[in-house]
């Protein structure tokens, strides 16, 4: 059974992952508002929240591909690929950017990547079957103490030690 965002008990340090940032930012209609809430109650230091470099890219990266499909009439398959040909299509993209200027009012530390954590990572890829930018988020997370995780992404559930909340 997966836990909500509501079940994150007072004064838990959360890693943030991706699509929950994603969500928030992209206002989705499905999870964009538990996410945003989520990010508001780590602002009124309900919880501690952390992310890393590499999730804000991801972040970046697929907000840019939602904005370029909808502002295009494209489906999403394919979009990075699209936006490369297309150049000024990227320069005209703007959300992430937004984003990324949104998430610094938020009181979330952004951890660094190290390259013997990227090395860590790719280990853990074959111990539990995750995709290395996850992998990455179970290294950072362990490095740095960090058990609980705000993330849809069942994937993690196959690591022990972790406690994932999901958005409701």
């Amino acid at each position: 059974m997966t836990m909500t965002f509501d079940a994150i008990p007072a004064g838990t340090a959360l890693f943030l992952d991706t699509n929950t940032l994603v969500y928030a930012f992209a206002n989705d209609p499905r999870y964009g508002a538990a996410c945003q809430r989520l990010l508001q109650r780590i602002e009124q230091a309900e919880w501690t929240g952390f992310t890393s470099s590499h999730v804000e890219t991801e972040m970046a990266h697929r907000l840019m591909t939602l904005e370029a499909a909808a502002s295009s009439g494209r489906t999403l398959s394919g979009m990075p690929n699209w936006l490369r040909r297309h150049p000024a299509e990227v320069q005209r993209l703007s959300r992430h950017r937004q984003a990324i200027d949104e998430l610094t009012v938020v009181p979330v530390t952004v951890l660094p990547v190290t390259a013997p954590q990227v090395s860590h990572a790719a280990d853990l890829t074959r111990l539990h079957g995750l995709l290395m930018n996850d992998a990455l988020v179970v290294v950072l997370m362990q490095h740095n103490g960090l058990t609980a995780l705000a993330s849809n992404d069942a994937d993690f559930d196959r690591v022990p030690g972790i406690t994932r909340y999901a958005p409701a």
